[in-house]
């Protein structure tokens, strides 16, 4: 995800809490959502659809804070 801001994601993710939550927060949507496409845990379409979203909102919040920091 986003390899131009590799070394600012690294950073970042030391030295911002809100930043690291929010990107173990999408890390951990997204290991949940292969599991549930994999049929590893149990779910329904609907289910696997709210969670897509749901790291689709993390994603956009995770760009606007590396967008905010590059620009400093």
């Amino acid at each position: 995800m986003f390899p131009e801001y590799r070394e600012l994601i690294t950073r970042l993710k030391t030295t911002d809490r809100h930043f690291s939550h929010l990107f173990d927060k999408h890390n951990n949507l997204d290991a949940k959502i292969l599991r549930m496409e994999d049929h590893k845990e149990p779910s329904t379409p609907e289910e696997i659809e709210t969670l897509k979203k749901e790291k689709l909102l993390l994603k956009d919040q995770i760009y606007a804070v590396l967008k905010k920091a590059s620009a400093a």
